[in-house]
């Protein structure tokens, strides 16, 4: 699993000994002359200093002004971590969880984000609430995941605010609680948290935890697909076709499925296709709809499925095609698409046996992609 990376910032705290020296290797930072701050900083960290430590550990760790060494970063970070400095453990945490520096090792990732948590590290409190909640390194534990969200997002920290919203909204370490869920959504939505903003939008449209309100629904979807979140980007497309809190409008719903589309959601790609083939803001295209169709069905999406097997039984935007009608309509009905097992029953009446089992073997062979 990727970690949440530090936010490797060369940081300045009070140093009882040799502060001047620090202090140079800090202003030599902040100008970009790491060279002079690796002067510095080197001494006192030989000599055992904490905050020159961790530093030379960023330096490594991000190769400003010695090329980058994980290795040389994990040793700096290790002996900063191991005087209980809390910014180092949670990097060291996040060494061990990305195997950077260090064989991967989830378990010794949990140990320094405990340490650093237990001095209020959101970061740390972040990343161990997520350990438990996956069940890496420690054995998965809902309501201890939600313990350390809950300290993490009490310190503003926008994704454990998020994630403390799923919690609530699912039921998962507290009792469901939609209200408690737009409560958290809304306090990462407001630090511009797109996932919460998307997510805030589908609490608006659906009524959960507050009055159903497209118009607001729309406001925080839009905010979020405007930072390229494709599933808001989806759902604001939706909102443009149907006409809830904007006035409706094909050609602004066919350009935030595109955004979408970009990103291959599959929701999008199928939109997509139906607006083509039924000219909704766009000409009529069978052909176009079939393009859009097939990137959806190839990620299994259940519509697609059915449609690019119809389109292949009535010879719209494709050349008529028994054997691919029946292994697309085949493989919708592994989705649960019962029009699918009715459609597929007509045209199988017109195959014979060696194309009915040309198809199958085209079911066996198919998977979606990833």
């Amino acid at each position: 699993m990727k970690h949440l990376l530090a936010a490797l910032i060369l940081v300045l705290l009070a140093v009882p000994v040799s502060a001047q020296d620090f202090q140079k290797g800090f202003e030599a930072s902040k100008r970009g002359d790491y060279a002079t701050a690796l002067r510095e900083w080197r001494p006192l960290a030989e000599q055992g200093n904490a905050d020159a430590q961790y530093n030379l550990g960023v330096m490594y760790g991000n190769g400003r002004g010695v090329p980058q060494d994980a290795a040389e970063a994990v040793k700096w970070y290790r002996l900063a971590a191991e005087q209980g400095y809390a910014d180092a453990q949670y990097n060291l945490g996040v060494m061990y969880g990305n195997g950077r520096g260090v064989p991967q090792d989830a378990a010794e990732a949990v140990k320094w984000y405990r340490l650093a948590a237990e001095q209020g590290n959101a970061k740390a409190q972040y990343n161990l609430g997520l350990m438990y909640g996956k069940g890496e390194g420690v054995t998965q534990d809902y309501a201890e995941a939600v313990k350390w969200y809950r300290k993490a997002a009490e310190q503003e920290y926008a994704k454990a605010q998020y994630n403390l919203g799923v919690m609530y909204a699912n039921g998962l370490g507290v009792p469901q609680d939609y209200a408690d869920a737009v409560r958290w959504y809304r306090s990462a939505a407001e630090q511009g948290h797109a996932s919460a903003q998307s997510n805030l939008g589908f609490m608006y449209n659906n009524g959960w935890g507050v009055p159903q309100d497209y118009a607001e629904a729309v406001k925080w979807y839009r905010q979020s697909a405007k930072q390229g979140f494709a599933e808001a980007q989806f759902n604001l497309g939706l909102k443009y076709t149907k006409g809830q809190g904007v006035r409706q409008d094909y050609a602004e719903a066919e350009r935030w499925y595109r955004r979408a589309a970009a990103q291959e959601l599959p929701n999008a790609l199928n939109s997509l296709g139906v607006i083509y083939y039924n000219g909704e803001g766009v000409p009529q295209d069978y052909a176009e709809a079939a393009k859009w169709y097939r990137r959806a069905a190839e990620q299994g999406h259940p519509k697609a499925l059915f449609m690019l097997g119809l389109m292949y039984d009535e010879g719209r935007g494709v050349t008529s095609d028994n054997v691919q009608s029946h292994m697309w309509y085949s493989t919708a009905v592994a989705q649960g698409h019962e029009k699918a097992r009715e459609n597929r029953e007509i045209v199988e009446k017109k195959m014979t046996p060696d194309q009915i089992a040309e198809a199958q073997q085209l079911v066996r062979e198919w998977k979606p992609k990833q």
